[in-house]
């Protein structure tokens, strides 16, 4: 039992800490090209759906996470991440890359061009209200202050950390701690992957800033802002959800219900990819492996699943979670229904 406790909290501890690391890049990048990127982004919403559709076909969770970060501080749309949503396949993209790897470059391609298209279709539909409900939180908006903040002082790094803020010492320690877990394998796969090695360089860019940037910005984009609102309601949803989903799957046994209800497979699909979870989807994949389910259900899953990126949003904004869910629900129905009755 307390293994098991422990892998949820390593696991909800490696999730929140990319996504903190991911909001200090973007806080510092804001601030030392004074919102010029940030201004290019919001000048073409196609730019917008083509880089979050990108990001989350990007195999693994960290595209989606990244998506989510550039949201939660309004630099994209609403529709944008529901285009990163929909082209995400998780950490179920290297399981599909080892085990169907022809149907997994389909999938990958298909899910990015629909991405797209539902991206540009939901701001496009919904108009005004996405606007609204992207603009909702007025407070998770990047800002950029008027007066210039030199985020490298060179001559001032050595004084500041002779006559070091709380706030300053507090995030070097976390971030220090949180690479010596990922050094040793206490945090993430004990195997040096990918993965890890991106975890562990953006943990130490974020080591950097954090080390390097003068008081003013550190105590107002990073202190105030990502580490006491976002951080403590990102690590504390993500682990919950990773709690109930963990004990829901492993009491009422999905794997074997879904193996005994081929006819509604479509729709159980689409049901459990609504789940925050990479588990889930595994099922359907194996189904798929092994003939017992048609290409349109692996499809519909793959559409409506988004593994654990959509756990960040669900501690920024509940409202939000559950909007793009529930469009990711319709087009992936949609989508396998479609492909079903042509023979998929």
């Amino acid at each position: 039992m307390l293994h098991f406790f422990r892998d949820i909290f390593t696991h909800a501890l490696m999730i929140t800490g990319f996504v903190f690391v991911m909001m200090l890049v973007i806080e510092y990048l804001n601030v030392l090209t004074r919102g010029i990127w940030q201004q290019g982004l919001r000048g073409s919403r196609w730019r917008q759906y083509l880089l979050a559709a990108l990001l989350g076909a990007t195999p693994g969770c960290m595209g989606a996470f990244a998506v989510v970060a550039l949201y939660s501080h309004r630099v994209v749309s609403f529709g944008a991440v529901v285009a990163a949503m929909i082209a995400t396949s998780g950490d179920e993209s290297f399981v599909m890359l080892s085990m169907v790897p022809a149907t997994a470059g389909i999938i990958f391609l298909v899910l990015f061009v629909v991405g797209l298209g539902a991206g540009w279709l939901s701001d496009f539909l919904l108009g005004e209200r996405a606007v609204k409900w992207a603009g909702v939180q007025a407070g998770h908006k990047i800002e950029l202050h008027e007066e210039v903040c030199e985020c490298f002082p060179r001559g001032r790094i050595l004084q500041q950390w002779k006559d070091c803020t709380p706030a300053r010492g507090v995030l070097t320690l976390t971030l220090a701690l949180f690479i010596f877990g990922l050094l040793s394998g206490q945090i993430g796969s004990s195997a040096w992957n990918w993965v890890k090695v991106s975890l562990l360089l953006t943990s130490a860019v974020g080591l950097f800033i954090v080390a390097t940037v003068p008081d003013h910005f550190l105590e107002e984009h990073l202190w105030e802002h990502a580490a006491k609102v976002h951080v403590p309601r990102i690590f504390l949803w993500t682990f919950g959800a990773l709690l109930v989903m963990h004990l829901l799957i492993a009491q009422f046994q999905l794997a074997g219900w879904m193996r005994e209800n081929v006819l509604i497979m479509l729709l159980a699909a689409c049901i459990v990819g609504l789940v925050p979870e990479s588990g889930p989807h595994l099922v359907f994949l194996t189904l798929y492996a092994q003939g017992a389910v048609p290409f349109s259900v692996l499809l519909a899953s793959s559409v409506v699943q988004d593994g654990h990126g959509m756990l960040p949003l669900l501690a920024d904004s509940r409202l939000d979670f559950l909007r793009i869910k529930a469009i990711n629900f319709g087009v992936g129905l949609l989508l396998g229904l479609t492909g079903y009755l042509t023979g998929w």
